[in-house]
Order: structure tokens, then C-alpha cells, then sequence
């Protein structure tokens, strides 16, 4: 799942970060694996800190705008940090690339996660790999919900 995500960063890293003079091009592959880690340790640390609901709202709204959503908010912040502390890049610069590249990617991931006709990132998988294997059940259970996975999902997607 992983491989998944740094490949959709792969995909919308050109400006951010490939053409972008404050990362230094052979620390170029290493960003694009770091915004892809720091996508999926956000959301597992927002499940595991008790922000499920913003994670299931994330995925709940694929033709929205998700940049100022606060799950997005949220990865772009902690992958600001991670550029900051491991490429020492400049905070602004940092800030600048973060912007530009995690609500693109996260609004592609909310899309393909929605999309019956794209097998390339599924939900439920998604869910697994995020909350320990659990899927669906270990994030409903975060929230304090028994059973009825399908009637607790409706409305949501």
C-alpha cells in the first residue's frame, strides 16, 4: 500500500519537489518516499490518537476540494516537519512544497479509493493497512461502534 501512495506522489512530484531548487535533486527520491510515509503514518496517527471521524469524513467527500480539510491540514503539517528536521529544508520552502503536493495527492487517493472501476487503491485494504489489519471494524471500533458495518458506512461514502 505503501508502494501505492509514493507512486501516486511519483506522479504530481515534478514542481513540488523534482523541479523545485530547494530540494536538492538527489534528495529527490527521498522526499517523494517521505510524503508518501508521511501520508500514511498521518492517518494512522490520526486513527490511533482518536481522529477517526476526520479520516472517515476524508474519504466520505471524493469531488471536494480536500485542501483545507483538517486530515489534509493535518499529514501536510507533520510532512512539513519531516522536511524541515531530515533535508533541512527551509520551513517556508517546506511549507510550500507540503501545499502544493499532499492535498493533490490525498484528493487522488479520496478519488481512486471511490472509484469502482479503479482497483488500484481499495478501501477496505487501505483501512487494514492503517489501523493493524482491523479494516473497516478496527476503525469503527475506534470510534466506539459495534456490528452493522454496513449500516454505520452508510451515508458515508
Amino acid at each position: 500500500m505503501l508502494e501505492n501512495i509514493i507512486n501516486l506522489v511519483r506522479e504530481n512530484a515534478g514542481e513540488a519537489i523534482v523541479n523545485n531548487p530547494a530540494v536538492p535533486n538527489e534528495h529527490n527520491e527521498a522526499v517523494t518516499e517521505e510524503a508518501g510515509s508521511s501520508i500514511m503514518e498521518g492517518l494512522r496517527n490520526m486513527i490511533s490518537g482518536g481522529q477517526s471521524q476526520e479520516v472517515l469524513s476524508l474519504f466520505s467527500h471524493p469531488s471536494e476540494d480536500l485542501s483545507s480539510h483538517p486530515a489534509v491540514q493535518n499529514i501536510a503539517g507533520g510532512f512539513v516537519q519531516n522536511l524541515v528536521s531530515k533535508f533541512n529544508i527551509n520551513p517556508s520552502a517546506a511549507s510550500g512544497i507540503a501545499s502544493s503536493l499532499i492535498p493533490t495527492v490525498l484528493q487522488q487517493l479520496v478519488h481512486k479509493t471511490n472509484d469502482t472501476a479503479d482497483n488500484s487503491f481499495n478501501l477496505e485494504h487501505l483501512l487494514g493497512n492503517l489501523t493493524g489489519g482491523q479494516g473497516i471494524q478496527g476503525l469503527l471500533g475506534s470510534l466506539g461502534q459495534g456490528g452493522g458495518v454496513m449500516d454505520k458506512l452508510k451515508g458515508l461514502f
